[in-house]
């Protein structure tokens, strides 16, 4: 039988086969890793038996973060984002049952999921039939993908606007197509950044850091970094918000245009 393989270290789901493949190409890129036990595979199905749940939290008013609890893959949130025009899911996790796709209903449902980057590809193609919502990928990360589906739209340029007050950008740096999300009305209208790995929140507050690779401690060049400034520097945002626990609640664009020239300074000293 064909079945969805799912790698058990980065939680991105493969396109069906008899048996799984020799190596996940996320885990075998420099970026990530294969761990030290092997390259091993699951599936949603076997997943739902076990007892892993999501939990929602509200971070503000209109923004939702999604979480697996125990973790799988590499532990990622995934945010939900309320608007009047669609909610739009930033990024995606493994995880996917019905009381997941209830509780999102519940919320108003997709109009549409963004990701950021290949490591977040997750069980992209399951949500975007669950919701039948189409998935926006920078088409520079076209070749990391590993399934396909009618659902997904690539989309090029600088940025590209999903609702009036929603817009990705692209950002480069931790991939190609690296992308961050704006939304104008978050923060009280101040304006919420959400970033994939490019755009990295640290534990020292209101600082942030660029990254390559954040397991195997590949930083990015002086010139990837300028260039991830340069993208964002026309945009105003107060919090920044990541895949994992550290965020940045007031004081955000200040914040990451300090930390850039930070950055930058520390590589070019």
């Amino acid at each position: 039988m064909r079945v969805h393989y799912i790698c058990k270290a980065c939680g991105v789901q493969y396109e069906a086969t008899h048996h799984p493949p020799d190596i996940c190409k996320i885990c075998s890129d420099e970026r990530q890793y294969v761990p030290l036990t092997g390259q091993k595979w699951t599936t949603l199905e076997e997943l739902k038996q076990e007892s892993f749940h999501n939990e929602f939290v509200e971070i503000e008013q209109g923004l939702w973060s999604i979480r697996t609890y125990p973790q799988i893959g590499i532990g990622q949130k995934a945010y939900l984002i309320r608007t009047d025009e669609g909610n739009i899911l930033w990024d995606c996790i493994t995880y996917l049952d019905e009381k997941t796709i209830n509780k999102i209903n519940e919320l108003g449902g997709l109009r549409g999921i963004a990701i950021s980057h290949p490591h977040y590809y997750s069980t992209i193609i399951e949500w975007g039939n669950a919701f039948q919502c189409p998935i926006y990928i920078h088409e520079k990360d076209h070749e990391w993908l590993t399934r396909t589906c009618s659902l997904i739209h690539f989309w090029n340029g600088d940025s590209l606007e999903l609702t009036k007050h929603l817009s990705l950008i692209h950002v480069g740096g931790h991939f190609e197509g690296s992308s961050v999300l704006l939304w104008t009305l978050g923060s009280y209208k101040k304006g919420t950044l959400l970033v994939g790995d490019s755009i990295y929140i640290v534990p020292d507050q209101g600082w942030l850091s660029f990254i390559y690779s954040a397991p195997n401690h590949i930083p990015l060049s002086a010139k990837v970094v300028n260039n991830i400034k340069m993208s964002l520097e026309n945009y105003d945002f107060e919090a920044i918000y990541g895949a994992f626990d550290h965020k940045i609640e007031q004081g955000g664009k200040n914040s990451f245009i300090k930390s850039a020239d930070r950055y930058i300074h520390f590589l070019n000293s």
